[in-house]
């Protein structure tokens, strides 16, 4: 992952930085390790003890100082392990890996085996535990008694005190008990060779697995071989350390092991950065679908747990899945292997990426994990990834399947996966020194076609005679070219498969740079002004994205990788580029050049990876043609009789040789003058401009976490370390929150009219789920006691099993008996919102369940408010949670929920939209002005309530009552309302102001403003009406109010009731600009919902329809002008005219022109005849300013409102009808407004079943 390194200093150019031996300290003896939580019942011989830093060569480096305590724990995770002759030696390796503060990391590659014990008192410290725990396993069984297995425990000090406090009474009787011999675990001194385990590690700044995995290899085989090695260890371990240099990029170095020669390489600037780890090993562990999966949840920043036995594979996996992110980085806690000292990190509130050892027989049942609802764990074992709920496919997710599949079958393995029989740790080259020439020849490319010929029939020769051994310890010459293809192809493999994931992300982000944003003029103003300035334009670029690849896009956009990737490129405007950032720029400009193909990115198809085989022979020449040979280990200068070789062990190191490097080797100071100019250039690269320290402190996990604590298992660090867990939660919380408000806010401040003011659908859901990620984080924060796999959840039940215990259950909203208490139901407590969730037919899950309360909490603006509630109980809190827990910690947890509560300045629907298939209870109330009508008993209404996912149907007011009550699936956000009444009699008439229509669950109010007459003989004579609905804030002190009892009656008419009840003066007064004004203004809001993306759009028959939309626009400019012959007379409406004018062109058709009109008979003119002939047939009695609005609707809808104006204004009638000065009989005017509504031609227009119901045309 790292591809590049600092160079500062002669460490950082060695292939190496130190070499370290682990194991047993003869001095302090045994100490049983408590952290790797064995219990005593256990065998001696199968428990762990501490381990110790025998030796570690050199003392420091400036850069990377040594952190003793770190490196044994990673060297060997569950400490010491003993074993006898009866139990398998094999030799074992792993690796491991530490990041910085600074984000750079050191790799360390580990040979662990087994040596002999040969200290007396290890040996003894050994035979009393085994007896003592004999003794004890013994009495337990025979008198089967709890308290005596736990009598006698050994004390944590050393087992040499222990030895020495045991008196010889004490000792003989218990040497005295036949011991189970040849039992398992068992151990006799007399009869058993002790071993005890013992580690080789190899500290690397770049991952070179293979090369440092050979020569820790050869390094052991050359201390167990009975013929010692040519040199002393200490000069292969100082050459190492001292002498080979780092391959230049793009360029392979040979070095010398003790039995043979090592080749590693390093990619070259224009390649993918070094990444050894055995990818076709990862794919093959757990399957092409399993590891795909398992990239989009490392992609998507969930938490990341890998489960295995084996110490080798947790790497493979994280770092094969770490190397396929190119171009983006892991920015949280990387940790592939968590020793038992560090299992805390499991609580870790934020993403991670972990890896624990699975213990033999162990179940999944048994892991308690306090994180399960963002978790993804991944059994590498057993082939099994379970990811968490509604997790996003990832883009054309079975095309890249399809094509990793491809590559896989190439190198003969199946991409469902496979066991792999994995090759014991490395074997040694050929010792043979004339066939070890000949193959460095073949390397470097020097031997003819005469030599190369015969090497290939002693290849030949070799495989049909594979048992023949070359010599003591080596291999046959097919075995060696064997290792060296098997090499070759695990590298081709590798960069094929990272080329196929490098090249889906240039095609998914081929044009990121477009949608970057520079707003800041220097960098100190953009780091001051960083969390308050957005870097990178979401919704331009979701909004040319294939509609398949938005849900997992959305997401990723969100991540602190992304955001980091981002940050680098505005970073890159005042200093130079990241190198992965670089190398990826370069890659799509070179693409740009050779893609001719101009495909819109929303319909391009999948291309496969073209790059596959050009990178892999780059590969394959750099190993098969050593570049750079290096410095050949040579005698130092030590003393006679050091550096003596025994058989079996690993010799004792002699300090002074290996402390320091031995610079007398000229070669050694060419190299270090070769390389001096890359030095200087890049450490003038990594200075220029701004330094590391403050390129990254934007960054979120890096500036609230520092990467070197994490591996301190000490109290204190411990502590410290969740410490700043809780201050990153809050630090996430208020930026969570800050990013939801800027974004509605800017939605509704560029919102205009009465469009829906919101972030729909897919942006809105991002953001949401986001926030109910951070709030699962908190609540499973150093959670102890928990049910089910979401911790909200579970401290939800214990509270509500608390508050059962003392409170009688209160009834559920949606009962009859629900409406006494109208305030309680209209805030809604926190176990009402439980219940309901809990009743709700979805089939959730406990993390579903979670989800869905807070997506309720937020749209009702409660979700501070029930958080403190829950809160409230401090004794569950203590019961539930470890001390150092965030929701423990006072004021973080009072700091968190204050930016909770900024949340209720905006309005959300996200529960309404999201849980689409629940049932609703709703209560609709009509409101009539008294002074102004007849009471309400007169009337017989029925009301039907549309909204975004459907409608009620029709739902009669019971008599004598001006309110309904009624449940009925959801129907999202309500739009419209269809108000009528059955009784046509001439007293059966009421002015209605409104109607009011409340959810039960959510709180919402809508108001549906009607300001009109509903009966015969009033008003324009309409027995129903169509009325728009809009969306009153919910918790409103003055709606609180009304909702209490019955409604009270308003005293004064709406501003809809002035403006139909205004005398024909007015309307006459109106001013000509004011009504063309408002026209643009609705049309130009209609034009701007259609540019916007679909799931951002509003709602249309609010734009047609409500106040400021078309038809009220229209009808102002129809009405301006109007001619007024009495001073008092009945409202004349727009409709009259329209009649009045269809029925002249139809008589004027009919009497062939006789009237000299300029009217031009043709289709417009038919089909508006016709259109209005229809609308007064229909059965449905909508009044005057229905038909009107109907028509209006009709019209834009089928793209003919723009030839009937010009038409209404051509009409002989309109002369007698309007002033001189009227906008009707103003040409210019009309051809405006006629080019106006020709505008919206171009869109699709569809209305809602209430408006055009009745009516088939």
């Amino acid at each position: 992952m790292n591809g590049t390194a600092a160079a500062t200093g002669s460490a950082s150019c060695r292939f190496a930085h130190y070499f370290v031996v682990c194991g047993v300290d003869t001095e302090t003896g045994l100490e049983p390790d408590d952290g790797a939580g064995e219990g005593f019942e256990q065998s001696p011989i199968r428990r762990s003890f501490k381990s110790k830093v025998l030796v570690h060569y050199p003392e420091s480096t400036d850069r990377n100082p040594f952190n003793k305590d770190a490196v044994n724990m990673l060297c060997m995770p569950r400490g010491l392990s003993f074993r006898t002759q009866a139990d398998r030696l094999d030799p074992q390796f792993h690796s491991f890996t530490m990041s910085f503060d600074d984000g750079t990391r050191s790799y360390g590659f580990v040979h662990t085996f087994y040596e002999e014990v040969t200290g007396a008192q290890i040996i003894t410290a050994m035979q009393t535990l085994y007896q003592m725990h004999h003794v004890e396993h013994h009495s337990a069984s025979s008198v089967s008694s709890p308290s005596s297995s736990s009598a006698s425990s050994p004390s944590t000090s050393s087992m040499d005190s222990l030895v020495s406090s045991l008196d010889e009474s004490d000792a003989e009787s218990l040497a005295g008990v036949s011991a189970c011999f040849g039992c398992a675990g068992s151990f006799d001194p007399a009869r058993d060779t002790l071993y005890v385990s013992k580690a080789l590690c190899l500290l690397t700044p770049l991952p070179f697995l293979q090369a440092a995995r050979q020569f820790l290899s050869q390094l052991h085989q050359a201390v167990t071989s009975h013929t010692a090695p040519p040199l002393p260890i200490e000069s292969y371990i100082h050459n190492i350390l001292y002498e080979v240099p780092l391959p230049p990029p793009g360029r392979s170095l040979r070095f010398h092991g003790v039995q043979g020669p090592i080749v590693c390489q390093r990619p070259g600037p224009g390649e993918l950065p070094l990444g050894e780890y055995p990818l076709g090993e990862a794919f093959s562990l757990l399957g092409v679908d399993n590891m795909v999966q398992l990239i989009t949840c490392v992609l998507l920043e969930t938490q990341v747990l890998l489960c295995s036995q084996d110490y080798q594979r947790l790497m493979t996996v994280a770092e094969g899945v770490t190397t396929l992110l190119f171009p983006f980085q892991w920015q949280h806690i990387y940790l592939p292997i968590v020793s038992a000292p560090l299992h805390h990190l499991l609580d870790a509130p934020v993403p991670f990426l972990l890896g624990i050892q699975r213990r033999e027989g162990a179940q999944r049942s048994s892991l308690h994990l306090p994180h399960e609802a963002n978790l993804c764990f991944v059994d590498i074992d057993n082939r099994c990834v379970e990811v968490p709920e509604d997790l996003p496919v990832f883009p054309e997710q079975a095309e890249l399947i399809q094509e990793l599949s491809e590559v896989l079958l190439r190198f003969g393995l199946p991409p469902q996966g496979g066991v792999i029989t994995k090759p014991a740790t490395a074997s040694p080259r050929m010792s043979s020194l004339v066939l070890e020439d000949l193959m460095e020849d073949r390397r470097n490319g020097n031997l003819g076609g005469e030599e190369l010929a015969v090497l290939e029939r002693l290849q030949a020769l070799a495989r049909r005679c594979g048992a023949e051994k070359m010599s003591d310890g080596g291999k046959t010459l097919g075995h060696v070219f064997e290792e060296e293809e098997e090499e070759l192809k695990a590298a081709k493999l590798n960069v094929q498969l990272r080329e196929v994931f490098a090249g889906r992300f240039a095609a998914m982000f081929g044009k990121y740079e477009e949608f970057v944003i520079h707003s800041a003029l220097d960098l100190d103003s953009w780091l001051s002004n960083r969390e308050g300035t957005f870097s990178f334009d979401k919704g331009s670029f979701l909004s040319v994205q294939p509609a398949s690849h938005l849900h997992f896009l959305s997401q990723f956009l969100e991540t602190s990788m992304f955001s980091s990737f981002v940050d680098g490129k505005v970073i890159s405007r005042w200093a130079d580029r990241e190198p992965l950032q670089q190398l990826f720029d370069s890659r799509l400009e070179r693409e740009r050049l050779y893609d001719t193909d101009t495909e819109d990115s929303r319909n391009c198809r999948y291309r496969k990876c073209t790059t596959v085989f050009e990178s892999a022979q780059v590969i394959e020449r750099r190993l098969m043609k050593a570049d750079h040979t290096a410095i050949h280990p040579h005698l130092l200068d030590m003393k006679i009789g050091q550096g003596r070789h025994q058989p079996g062990y690993f010799p004792k190191l002699q300090a002074d040789v290996l402390a320091q490097g031995q610079n007398t080797n000229k070669w050694s100071g060419r190299v270090t003058a070769s390389r001096r100019t890359d030095l200087k250039r890049s450490t003038v690269i990594e200075h220029s401009g701004v330094d590391n320290e403050q390129r990254q402190k934007h960054t979120f996990a890096r500036k609230n976490l520092r990467q070197s604590k994490l591996l301190d298992p000490s109290l204190r660090a411990v502590t410290q370390t969740h410490r700043e867990f809780a201050e990153g939660l809050l630090s996430e919380c208020r930026l969570k929150t800050k990013r939801m408000l800027m974004e509605r806010m800017g939605k509704e401040s560029v919102e205009l009219g009465q469009g829906e003011a919101n972030i729909t659908g897919l942006q809105e859901n991002t953001l949401i789920h986001g926030l109910c990620d951070l709030l699962e984080r908190t609540w499973g924060h150093g959670l102890q006691l928990k049910q089910g796999k979401s911790a909200l959840w579970s401290h939800l039940l214990h509270y509500q099993a608390a508050r059962g215990k003392t409170e009688t259950p209160a009834e559920s909203p949606g009962s009859s008996g629900s409406f006494d208490d109208g305030t309680l139901l209209l805030r809604g407590s926190l176990i009402q919102d439980m219940r309901f969730i809990q009743t709700m037919s979805e089939g959730l899950s406990e993390v579903g369940q979670a989800r869905a309360w807070i997506h309720l909490a937020l749209e009702k603006k409660m979700l501070s408010q029930h958080l403190k509630e829950l809160l409230t109980n401090q004794e569950l809190l203590r019961q539930l949670y470890k001390p150092h827990a965030f929701l423990l910690c006072e004021e973080e947890r009072e700091q968190f929920l204050f930016h909770l509560l900024s949340l209720n300045t905006v309005d959300y629907l996200c529960f309404t939209r999201v849980f689409t298939s629940i049932s609703i209870p709703y209560r609709v109330v009509i409101i009539p002005m008294k002074k102004l009508s007849i009471a309400m008993a007169t009337v017989d209404p029925w009301v039907c309530v549309s909204g975004e996912l459907g409608d009620s149907g029709v739902r009669q007011i019971p008599k004598n009552s001006q309110e309904i009550f009624f449940q009925c699936k959801n129907l999202g956000r309500l739009s419209t309302l269809q108000l009528g009444q059955e009784n046509s009699g001439l007293l059966a008439k009421c002015l209605i102001d409104c109607v009011m229509v409340y959810n039960e669950i959510t709180g919402h109010t809508y108001k549906f403003p009607c300001g009109r007459w509903l009966g015969k003989g009033v008003g324009d004579g309409s027995l129903e009406r169509v009325l728009i609905g809009q969306l009153v804030s919910p918790g409103g002190e003055e709606d609180a109010g009304r909702w209490t009892g019955t409604p009270p009656e308003l005293a004064s008419p709406s501003q809809s009731v002035r403006a139909v009840l205004g005398s024909l003066g007015s309307r006459s007064r109106m001013l000509s600009v004011e009504v063309q004004e408002d026209m643009r203004e609705a049309a130009n809001n209609l034009v701007k919902h259609f540019h916007k993306p679909e799931q951002e759009r509003g709602n249309l028959t609010v734009l047609l329809c409500g106040e400021g939309g078309l038809v009220l626009s229209l009808e102002k400019f129809l009405l301006h002008g109007f001619k007024s012959n009495r001073l008092f007379q009945r409202n004349v409406f727009v409709w009259d005219f329209v009649e009045k004018s269809v029925v002249s062109m139809e008589t004027a058709d009919q009497m062939g022109d006789l009237h000299g009109s300029t009217l031009t008979r043709g289709p417009p003119c038919d089909l508006l005849c016709h259109y209005v002939n229809a609308i007064n047939a229909s059965p449905r009695n909508i009044g005057k300013e229905g038909k009107f609005q109907l028509l209006v609707c009709l019209g834009i809808r089928d793209r003919l409102l723009s030839h009937w104006l010009p038409l209404l204004a051509e009409c002989h009638l309109t002369a007698r009808t309007y002033e001189e000065g009227a906008l009707l009989r103003d040409r210019a005017a009309v051809h405006s407004l006629s080019r106006i509504l020709h505008t919206l031609n171009e869109f699709a227009i569809t209305l809602e079943t209430a408006l055009v119901k009745g009516v088939d045309l």
